[in-house]
């Protein structure tokens, strides 16, 4: 059994969609970064960086935080969505990295600037706006002609998705990027991956389906 802490973020359900995919037992324990949850002392106990998400893996004791960290630990743990052979496997690793050091931060902050403080910063809307249009080309681009990021279906997939989940508060419209509408709408449709969405808890559908 896994317990995993998390809120419904995009960091935060790429582990819910990981867990749901390789079939893992797991209990949520929902972390309301919104009152401040993840600073308290039971949780800075599990993670002093005071993010979420974090699981704490009750078979072997294993504590593990940073989302992509657990998407690897999990992966390896059953012997899926992360290809053995090693350029296979450096070819997933490479998004995952794209992800966590581009796509994710990028778009965090387009959340702040464009949607949750939009005119307060004109400087800031336009720099990211561009850039959020740049990373989408860029997986637009990688995504024409091929159903997965990085091969057959991985733990880069499950990675992105979420982020992209978001695409109306980066104001984007999928439509734009056909190779991304198609890829995203695939994945949402999978059960797993609406099941994973509605951690720890549902506040919508899938949107964009």
């Amino acid at each position: 059994m896994i317990d995993l802490y998390t809120w419904i973020t995009p960091n935060g359900l790429k582990i819910s969609i990981a867990l749901e995919e390789l079939g893992l037992p797991y209990v949520s324990r929902a972390i309301d970064i919104e009152k401040g949850e993840q600073f308290s002392a039971d949780y800075t106990r599990i993670n002093p960086g005071s993010k979420i998400p974090a699981i704490a893996d009750r078979d072997n004791g294993t504590i593990l935080t940073e989302s992509n960290a657990i998407l690897i630990y999990l992966a390896e743990k059953v012997g899926r969505l992360l290809p053995a052979s090693k350029a296979a496997r450096l070819t997933v690793t490479e998004w995952l990295m794209w992800q966590g050091a581009n796509f994710g931060p990028t778009l965090g902050y387009a959340h702040y600037f464009l949607t949750y403080n939009a005119g307060q910063s004109p400087f800031a809307e336009t720099r990211f706006t561009t850039d959020v249009e740049r990373l989408y080309k860029t997986l637009n681009d990688r995504l024409t002609g091929r159903e997965f990021i990085a091969g057959d279906f991985s733990i880069a997939d499950i990675a992105i998705w979420p982020w992209v989940s978001r695409f109306a508060r980066h104001k984007i419209d999928l439509d734009d990027f056909p190779a991304v509408q198609q890829w995203y709408r695939q994945l949402g449709q999978r059960e797993t991956f609406q099941r994973g969405y509605r951690v720890p808890f549902a506040t919508s559908d899938v949107p964009g389906l």
